[in-house]
């Protein structure tokens, strides 16, 4: 893997040196509001590629963390809407279980309240 690496680099380096000798051009770089010094064009090149790869690599980063926290908003939401379904069975549960106490209490004696649902059986 470093060799690789390395033969990569290698060759970034070998193709820079070689646009900068074969564009030898002095250019003058007007900034709208600066003008910046004649320099060789093939370093002007060289530059605004790194600049560009740089700001793409910050841009790429930002996007990822952006989507990556909007996954997570997603996981969690579906997480808790499936919380508050368990929640409600729940409720419901003790609900019919609390009513079927209640009328066995006051005398029926043919309801039978139900069993409580335990969390490997809910799955």
């Amino acid at each position: 893997m470093r060799a690789l690496l390395f033969i990569f680099l290698f060759l970034c380096f070998a193709y820079a040196l070689g646009l900068v000798l074969t564009n030898n051009t002095e250019v003058g770089v007007n900034l709208l509001f600066l003008q910046a010094p004649a320099m060789n064009l093939g370093l002007l090149l060289i530059l605004c590629l790194i600049l560009g790869i740089v700001i793409g690599i910050l841009l790429a980063l930002l996007l990822f963390r952006v989507l990556q926290n909007k996954w997570e908003v997603a996981r969690l939401q579906k997480l808790n809407t499936s919380l508050q379904t368990q929640l409600e069975q729940a409720h419901e549960t003790l609900d019919r279980q609390a009513q079927a106490a209640q009328l066995a209490q006051e005398g029926h004696t043919d309801i039978t309240p139900e069993p409580v649902l335990t969390k490997e059986k809910r799955l």
